[in-house]
């Protein structure tokens, strides 16, 4: 059975002036990165997501604030708390993702293994639950 979602610890450079963290593609994350986008100002009770990947794998990261990512494989279903900028959640294709509870001035980072494209998007969850009950 495939992994529905992992943790990634990124390397956290600490310093007096403040930390950094970096991210190298096919060294932190499992892929090339082709896309990258954030999203931020989500009002209080909002949510992101509510749809799968037929081809794109992704990272996702809680650069600032927290929200909880949960994740459904057809199969499984997980809930994953991010509030570390130092940490990333490795998404795999055909996941189903919601993003919700968001803290004041969180700011949710993603590393994309394609670049956008509508079709490659699964919005319909009928869709999804028919496509995942056959893998």
């Amino acid at each position: 059975m495939k992994e529905i979602g992992r943790l990634i610890d990124l390397p956290k450079i600490a310093d007096t002036r403040g930390n950094l963290t970096v991210v190298e593609q096919m060294k932190h994350v499992p892929f090339d990165i082709a896309r990258v986008y954030w999203t931020y100002d989500i009002p209080g009770g909002g949510r992101r997501g509510g749809h799968a990947h037929r081809t794109c794998e992704e990272v996702i990261i809680a650069v600032s604030g927290s929200f909880d990512v949960e994740l459904f494989d057809g199969h499984e279903r997980k809930t994953f708390h991010l509030n570390h900028p130092y940490q990333g959640l490795y998404v795999g294709t055909n996941t189903w993702r919601t993003l919700e509870d968001f803290s004041s001035g969180a700011v949710c980072l993603v590393l994309a293994s394609e670049l956008f494209d509508e079709d490659e998007y699964i919005y319909d969850y009928d869709e999804f639950l028919q496509l995942t009950q056959h893998v």
